[in-house]
């Protein structure tokens, strides 16, 4: 069988996502894989051959048509195909369908809702939200989702937002704490203001051990505490992220 003949200028791609940009009057494309590019973005990928089909600029992706060295030098004022790949990967407009924008978009809403969720309570019955009464408010209130953030950034904004009009709290991260003798008394003081409450105390040999409920939004300055003042001699334990009475969860 004769073999056949492929220009060395043509590469063809299937199962692709396409990210275009325009500079210097000409369109320039990059081939990368599906689901790829947002995960990019977000700072959840970091691999860039994860994310490029190959290393290389197109004028048309779809023909295989490759950008040429001189029109890549004048538009972006390198040579360098790595970085006007990631230059376009930070810049350039993601080519997608219609339906595949809507069902990415429902995707995200969902996956923002669900941090919600997971994150916060309802102070009034320290029980948590289902996800479809947080996806009902976020529709309440117009939420718009940002693509180039990741979910659980975009979640923060969102309690913001909900806690305007639903009775909405972060939920508290129950913790447990072992100070040595030395550090004990100085610093019991410190992390009680942090705490609400401090649930127990008690000695164990020569450590205080105490179990106590914080906000999120404390658990890096305690830990800095107890790390800093102990100079490592103390221990921050996670018992569970979130203070919901046994019983209490919210199945969907």
């Amino acid at each position: 069988m004769p073999k056949i003949f492929t220009p060395t200028n043509q590469i063809r791609h299937t199962n692709v996502a396409v990210v275009r940009i325009k500079k210097a009057g000409k369109r320039f494309e990059i081939a990368c894989y599906k689901n790829k590019v947002v995960s990019w973005r977000t700072g959840a990928e970091k691999d860039l051959d994860e994310v490029l089909q190959t290393v290389a600029v197109f004028t048309n992706v779809a023909k295989g048509e490759m950008a040429k060295k001189e029109d890549l030098a004048k538009a972006f004022g390198k040579d360098d195909v790595i970085e006007i790949c990631k230059e376009i990967l930070a810049k350039g407009e993601l080519q997608v369908s219609e339906k595949e924008r809507h069902d990415q978009q429902e995707s995200m809403f969902r996956e923002i809702a669900t941090n919600v969720a997971d994150r916060c309570i309802n102070p009034e019955t320290k029980r948590p939200y289902p996800v479809s009464i947080i996806e009902k408010s976020m529709k309440d209130v117009h939420y718009s989702i940002k693509p180039h953030r990741n979910a659980k950034q975009q979640a923060l904004e969102v309690i913001k937002l909900l806690q305007e009009t639903i009775p909405l709290e972060r939920a508290k991260m129950r913790l447990k704490v072992e100070l040595p003798r030395k550090e004990a008394k100085r610093l019991k003081e410190k992390i009680a203001k942090l705490c609400s409450p401090v649930e127990s105390e008690q000695w164990e040999g020569d450590l205080l051990v105490m179990t106590c409920l914080i906000d999120p939004g404390h658990y890096r300055e305690m830990d800095e505490i107890i790390q800093k003042e102990t100079k490592g001699h103390g221990v921050l334990e996670v018992l569970n992220l979130k203070e919901i009475k046994e019983g209490e969860e919210v199945l969907e």
